[in-house]
């Protein structure tokens, strides 16, 4: 008797032993599956203000739609999608590719072979085409008297050589010409500088908006303002400021497409050679169809 229950005893312990390490095995295989998926840190847009607001509202929908990037693919981990968009400018989403403070570099003007070379694997994504269109405030008559103004008459503008509107045009109001640019450090100043205003510097009394939100803001508060505003922002308020023709041409989707209007510039995202899996599939993304139609519906030109 006392054998059988010995035996019983050891073959009860193995059970349970074997139980214990089927347990820990599959704990274990659980474990390591989840150790060899993918992790996704912290993705960081900086640079044009210009861009941030399109690729905030298509992060945004990236993170709502899939919350957490297992869902985006299975091979990555159970992490919280985190993407964080600012802006401050082309040249410094260009500085945070260089200096590593951000995943992605978001700019408006076409980047130069100088600051390509800072960049080891430089990798640039064309989302759409932007134009820097001359606006005024509907209040302004000059578009009511003068269809188009010429490159000549722009620089004199810009340059403070024409004063007051009626030296534009002898019908127009004897009132000062209010100018207002963006940071004539920033990307679409060097747009404007080149295709416009060429060796001739601008005035000293321009007034130097942060945004072009904020430019364009300039021109619909004051009525004798005018400055050169984003095609984009310019269609997010339809009716609040009026672009006009330069050397006879409108500024209009067809001819920006075409290239017929001069003053246009790209709007890019840039990194270096070294992306993870997780910033690959957000720039496919944001480079989808999905990607192009945020861009239309925020007045860009889309690149495809």
């Amino acid at each position: 008797m006392k054998k059988y229950l010995s035996l019983v005893l050891v073959v009860t312990l193995a059970c349970l032993l074997f139980i214990g390490c089927s347990s820990s095995d599959k704990q274990s295989s659980t474990e390591t599956k989840e150790e060899s998926k993918i992790g996704c840190e912290s993705i960081i847009f900086k640079g044009s203000s210009t861009l941030a607001p399109v690729i905030t509202q298509l992060t945004k929908d990236f993170s709502e739609q899939n919350k957490t990037w297992d869902k985006v693919d299975s091979k990555f981990a159970s992490e919280e999608i985190e993407i964080s968009v600012s802006g401050g400018g082309s040249g410094a989403g260009v500085k945070s590719i260089i200096d590593g403070s951000s995943n992605f570099g978001m700019v408006s003007r076409p980047v130069s072979e100088e600051e390509k070379g800072k960049i080891e694997g430089y990798q640039e994504y064309k989302l759409g085409t932007d134009a820097l269109t001359v606006s005024i405030n509907p209040e302004n008559r000059i578009y009511e008297v003068k269809e188009s103004i010429g490159a000549d008459e722009l620089r004199k503008i810009f340059s403070g050589e024409y004063k007051y509107w009626d030296d534009v045009y002898a019908g127009l109001p004897h009132e000062e010409i209010v100018l207002v640019t963006r940071d004539l450090g920033g990307g679409a100043h060097k747009v404007f500088q080149n295709k416009v205003m060429g060796d001739v510097e601008v005035s000293e009394n321009v007034i130097q908006a942060p945004s072009m939100g904020a430019l364009v803001t300039k021109i619909i508060e004051n009525k004798n303002a005018i400055g050169y505003a984003s095609y984009g922002v310019v269609n997010q308020n339809e009716g609040k400021v009026i672009p006009i023709m330069v050397d006879g041409v409108a500024p209009t989707r067809d001819n920006i497409i075409s290239g017929k209007y001069k003053i246009s510039r790209p709007l890019l995202i840039i990194a270096n050679g070294d992306m993870s899996q997780c910033e690959k599939v957000l720039i496919d993304y944001i480079t989808s169809d999905k990607g192009m139609k945020v861009v239309s519906d925020l007045g860009f030109v889309p690149e495809k």
